[in-house]
Formats: structure tokens, sequence, C-alpha cells
């Protein structure tokens, strides 16, 4: 009892200041469809035309469009305001979406169905990044930051473990389009309740730093986005190479349980370790989350049992959220006010970037070698992230100033 107290208190009072629970909740809502988009678009394509390669090409095309435009959005959104960015956008997006499902039911040429996939991705925006610039303008520079990007991460958890769930289930069990019509009914209701939000809204600041440039050449941004794309790479491996294992141990409909254990380590960890007030820099506790994150994952390649694997996945998810939050942290800690959603959005675009850079890996790796083998992929891209993220740490020194517009 004692202990929950313990993890629960920090958290007491997050949501309190006028306008919290109202961006919180919006951003939760418009953010769901990050984890539902791809697969829905697989569902029902596949559905539709019994072809995995096309669905799968079309989902890529979608997933690389939005990390390419992420970071412009968000530049977008620092330099005019969120709500002025993201309702033309959200609205443009839904239509975008409609339009890929109504092509795919019209049986119109293949051309059509990645140029829908393009521009759904090219509009999709990086809520979570928007949400992140909420909490820093309230608490940046506090220890109530780093509890509120705690929270955040456990709530992207939550997502990716119920959104593809509940797109498979929609699409599966009523029509291929359900899926992708509660994503679109999701993307377009949070988005616009985030946007009519202007009251928490961060303010637009003019670049006092000089130059106007882009976060990415800030040299720690820099680096965490390369470690960030290794660790997705990590992520969309283990995700497809699990769903995988578990059909080759004949037990193909553990594979959620598999995925939402990895998942739940994370969400376990996030909440404690948000809890926790640290004398540790945050760049302690990066390397030192990164090389946790990656000796957890070795077992995962030597098992062949699923209740064992799902043992072995639920630790090794205990450091993903650490990872994630002290990255987050160190972003609006490097990059200027005036940057901060750009800057934020080239962390999540990476990861995104990564996830299918591993998922079509573990895909040909599987096919090749086997699941279990398939798993060195992850471990590889593990190590890369550690190698990066500890030989570049010195890049993430904070400064003894803060940055322009900061406490």
């Amino acid at each position: 009892m004692t202990g929950g107290k313990y993890v629960v208190g920090p958290y007491r009072g997050l949501f309190d200041g006028p306008g919290v629970k109202g961006f919180v909740l919006a951003g939760f809502i418009g953010r769901m469809p990050m984890s539902m988009l791809g697969i829905g678009i697989v569902l029902l394509i596949t559905a539709l035309t019994e072809s995995y390669a096309m669905a799968g090409a079309v989902a890529a095309t979608t997933n690389l469009a939005f990390a390419v435009a992420a970071p412009l959005s968000g530049r977008l959104v620092d330099r005019f305001g969120q709500a002025r960015v993201i309702v033309p956008f959200a609205v443009v997006n839904a239509l975008a979406l409609a339009g890929l499902m109504l092509c795919a039911r019209l049986d119109l040429p293949q051309w059509t169905l990645y140029a829908a996939g393009l521009l759904v991705g090219a509009t999709s925006l990086s809520l979570g990044s928007m949400v992140r610039a909420r909490w820093s303008a309230l608490h940046g520079g506090s220890a109530r930051l780093h509890t509120a990007f705690a929270f955040e991460s456990v709530a992207d958890e939550v997502i990716f473990v119920t959104g593809p769930a509940l797109v498979t289930v929609l699409a599966t069990a009523i029509n291929p389009y359900a899926g992708l019509l509660v994503a679109l009914v999701s993307m377009l209701g949070g988005s616009l309740a985030l946007a009519a939000q202007r009251r928490t809204q961060p303010p637009v600041r003019a670049d006092r730093g000089g130059g106007g440039g882009t976060p990415i050449l800030i040299p720690g941004i820099a680096l965490l986005s390369c470690v960030y794309l290794a660790l997705g790479a990590v992520f969309g491996s283990v995700d497809l190479i699990t769903v995988a294992f578990a059909e080759e141990e004949g037990v193909k409909g553990a594979a959620g349980f598999l995925l939402a254990a990895f998942a739940g380590g994370s969400m376990v960890s996030g909440l404690w370790f948000g809890s926790r007030r640290w004398r540790i820099s945050l760049r302690g506790r990066f390397v030192r989350a990164l090389g946790v994150f990656a000796v957890g994952l070795l077992p995962i390649a030597f098992i062949g049992d699923a209740r064992v694997m799902a043992v072995a996945l639920f630790m090794a998810g205990l450091a993903i959220s650490p990872t994630l939050i002290t990255g987050f942290s160190l972003t609006e800690r490097l990059v200027p006010s005036s940057l901060l959603t750009e800057g934020m959005a080239w962390i999540s675009t990476s990861i995104g970037l990564g996830v299918s850079i591993g998922a079509w890996a573990g895909g040909r790796l599987t096919e090749a070698f086997g699941a279990s083998n398939a798993y060195g992929f992850a471990l590889a891209a593990a190590a890369v992230a550690v190698v990066v993220g500890v030989g570049g740490s010195g890049l993430l020194r904070i400064p003894d100033a803060a940055s322009p517009g900061k406490p």
C-alpha cells in the first residue's frame, strides 16, 4: 500500500491546472490513430485485394510520408501556433483517409492508393509532440515536467497496446472499413478539440537564438534522432517477429498477449520512473536506460517457449519508457522554445521511420531465417543505439544557461 502511494503521489495535482484535463484527453484521443492507421490500411487492402505486398507498400508509403512531413508541420506549429495549423491539417487528413478508403472500395488504379496514402501521411500531425509542448509551457524547468513526460509515455504505451487490437477487431468482426473509420473520427475529433483549447496553447515566440535554423542541426538533437531511429527499428522488428514467433510455436492467438507484455513493461516502468525525484543528471539517466534496454533484450533470441517469452518481453519493456522520457526531457532542454514542437517532432519521426525499417527488415529476416534468429536484428539495432548514445553522450550536456525563453 505504501509503495502504491509512493508511485501515485507525484501524479496527484498534475491535472489540476486550468484546461489541463482537456488538452490531455483531446491529445490522447487525437493520437489514437498513430497505432491504428498502418494495420488498418493493411487489413483493408488485403481484404479487398488479397495482396499483402500492395497493402504493405501503401502502409509504408504513408509512414514514410509522415516521417518526412512531421518536422515540417512542427515548424509551422512553432511559427504560427497550434490552432492555426491543426485545423487545416486535420481536415485535409480526414479527407485524404476517406479518399483512400473510397479508392479501395471502387477498385481504382493502384497509383491512387499510393497517392492517397502519401497525402494521409503528409498531413498526419505529431499530436504527442504538441501535447508535450503544452506541458513544457506549463512546467518547463521544473520537476513536474519529468512527471508529465512520464505520464505521456505511459499514454503512448496504452495507445500502442489498445489501438492495433481495436482496429483488428473492428475490421474483422464488423467490416474492413470500420477500423479506419474509427481512426478517422478519433483523429478529427481529438485534433479539433485540442485546437479549440487556446488557453493552454504554447505562445508563439520569435527565435531569439539567432538564425531561425532547424533543431536537427543542434548536435544533441541529431544524436538523439539517430539513437531513436535505431530504437524504432527495435520496436518495429520485435512487433513483427513476435507475431511470427507465436505462429511458429503454434500459439498465433497469443501474439497480441506477447506484444502487450512488451508494452506493459514499459507502462509499469513509466509510472514508476515518473514518480521518482532523480539526483542523476538527465544525460546519466538516458545512458543508463539505453544500456539496461539493450541488456534486457538479450534473452529473447534464446527462448523457445511462448510463456517464457512473455516474461522476457515484459522485462525488456521495462527500460522503454525511461529511455523515451529522458529523450524528450533532453530535447526540451536542448532546443530553443521557438523550435520546441519541431524538435520533439524530429524525435517522434525518427522513431516512426525506425519502426518502418525494423518491420521491413524483420519481415525479410523472419522469412529467410525464422523468427528466433530474426530477433538478432533487434539486438543489433539496440547495440547500435547504445554505441551511438553512449559514444556521443557528451553532446547531451545541458548548457549552464537555459535555452532562450526557458527558465
